[in-house]
């Protein structure tokens, strides 16, 4: 049986999750999406790699998987937060420490020399 070709995804110049900076420490990226430090509340933040706000639902649990690894080994215990305030027409989720909504030291980010 043939692998369907992915469709192409939509992207957004203007968006900075599409623009994808390298500001922070990345954790990991794929086809699907990266992970990476949140420049505003430095937590681990999925990203999916298509702009809009419902990424297909194979693509969100994978995301989320990859959120869990990555999460589970820099914060221990944590809850995911998926309101997209600042941004909120590109999918992600921030995974927060279990009890707070900040990462190691409070925050900002982790900035990358």
């Amino acid at each position: 049986m043939p692998v369907p070709t992915p469709e192409p995804r939509h992207l957004d110049d203007g968006c900075p999750l599409c623009v994808a900076e390298r500001l922070t420490v990345w954790h990991h990226e794929d086809d699907v999406c990266w992970v990476a430090d949140c420049t505003i509340c430095a937590t681990p933040m999925v990203v999916w790699k298509g702009h809009g706000t419902e990424p297909p639902d194979h693509e969100r649990g994978h995301m989320m998987a990859v959120l869990l690894r990555v999460a589970t080994e820099r914060l221990g215990a944590h809850w995911v937060d998926a309101n997209m305030r600042n941004i909120p027409d590109h999918f992600h989720a921030h995974a927060r420490p279990e009890g707070g909504f900040f990462g190691p030291g409070g925050g900002p980010g982790r900035l990358v020399p």
